[in-house]
């Protein structure tokens, strides 16, 4: 079985140009489940695994503890390694060809309250440049929904503030038009007109957001910058870019903006993805409902 094992990793490798760490994650998935087999079977050849010993090692698994998430892992691991089994025709039927996937648990997202986003975007006091810079990412990344990669690689060509739209660049190179409110285009004009000449460098090329040395900023930094505004606005828990995106979604919605609407400022390819937000807002009426009701 070890030999098949790594004659499967090679193919990871070297035809599928899979990652190391993948790789690494295939190998110790199929290890545990060679490992339940040596413990829990007397079988020594990979033609006599059934469909029921993959179930019972996955059963196990779960029985231990193993998250969801962990589980799924598992499951595709024994997935591809027997397909690519009976692919090569080592195995004339695969075991594992209607193993099930794991439901994962449905989380929802955890938007700010229109209170706390206003203390977010009010946490740049300032008046240097990098602070009035802040003030318009800030406000853009709400205004418009924006995740961290989008606004990026916005360049100059792709905001027009006097019609206030941007033009988005989002997953799978798809580009979307998003509407920019009041307070945003005010912000980047402002940014535009008495920051961004000062961080400008040869390097800079059209990208909206500069960073001190004149370099378009990273994803990392403004987890960084949103993370340093919210603890200087004071609020208690940790705060990601992408909570202002789901705080914008949120917020219309709450507001009565049609969910198909929200959808393609969001840039989702399906519906469902954006449906997930009509469940936080009632998760949210429910809590308002209990705090407030007399026997909530």
């Amino acid at each position: 079985m070890n030999s098949f094992l790594e004659t499967f990793l090679l193919y990871l490798a070297t035809e599928r140009g899979l990652s190391t760490n993948y790789q690494l994650s295939t190998r110790a998935s199929l290890e545990r489940f060679f490992s339940w087999l040596t413990q829990h079977t007397t079988i020594t050849e990979l033609s006599s695994i059934t469909p029921q010993h993959l179930h019972d090692f996955l059963h196990g698994e779960k029985e231990r503890g193993l998250a969801s998430t962990s589980l799924k892992l598992e499951v595709v691991a024994l997935r591809v390694f027997f397909r690519f089994l009976s692919a090569r025709k080592i195995l004339l039927s695969d075991p594992a060809e209607k193993l099930p996937l794991p439901k994962l648990p449905h989380a929802l997202p955890h938007p700010l309250d229109p209170e706390s986003v206003q203390k977010l975007l009010a946490a740049p006091q300032g008046h240097t440049p990098l602070e009035i810079r802040d003030r318009g990412l800030l406000e853009l990344l709400y205004a418009c929904g924006l995740r961290i990669s989008e606004l990026c690689t916005v360049r100059l060509e792709n905001i027009d503030l006097e019609e206030g739209i941007i033009r988005v660049t989002g997953k799978g190179d798809k580009t979307r038009l998003v509407p920019i409110g009041q307070a945003a285009i005010t912000a980047v004009q402002e940014y535009l007109s008495l920051a961004r000449p000062k961080l400008l460098s040869p390097k800079s090329g059209a990208a909206l957001f500069l960073s001190v040395r004149g370099h378009p900023l990273t994803p990392a930094r403004i987890w960084q910058l949103v993370s340093k505004y919210a603890k200087q606005a004071g609020l208690e828990k940790a705060i990601h870019p992408h909570q202002l995106r789901h705080s914008f979604a949120t917020h219309l919605l709450a507001g009565g903006a049609d969910l198909r609407i929200i959808q393609e400022m969001l840039g989702h390819a399906s519906i469902a993805t954006t449906q997930i937000y009509t469940e936080v807002d009632r998760s949210q009426l429910k809590k308002i409902h209990q705090q407030f009701h007399p026997r909530g």
